[in-house]
């Protein structure tokens, strides 16, 4: 499910990041905020227990905790990631992120 505002005026305004997107009762919830040719700005929703399966991509990408507690494994190795925390997803090496707690998360994908 995804959340992807054509009105993107509150962002032209000093916001919280966690408060651009709900949790949503078992399920995971995105919405994209900056969307160009050089990358992604995303920021995602997990109820407990949801989460994104494996899967590598051939960019870097930054993932910046908003909200919660999450193990995001990269490359078969768990780190576990609490509000505030930022982890670097490496290109090209597998992911997966399960929430622990209901968790918001901001992602970063740099393309170039």
């Amino acid at each position: 499910m995804s959340q992807d505002s054509n009105d993107k005026s509150e962002l032209n305004n000093v916001v919280s990041a966690a408060d651009l997107i709900d949790v949503q009762p078992g399920g995971v919830v995105s919405r994209t905020i900056v969307k160009k040719k050089t990358g992604t700005v995303t920021v995602f929703a997990f109820d407990v227990e949801e989460g994104l399966s494996e899967h590598s991509t051939p960019f870097d990408a930054l993932v910046l905790s908003l909200d919660g507690e999450a193990e995001i494994s990269i490359s078969g190795k768990p780190h576990r990631l609490r509000t505030g925390d930022i982890l670097k997803l490496p290109a090209g090496q597998p992911h997966a992120v399960k929430a622990i707690t209901p968790f918001k998360m901001l992602l970063i994908m740099i393309r170039e």
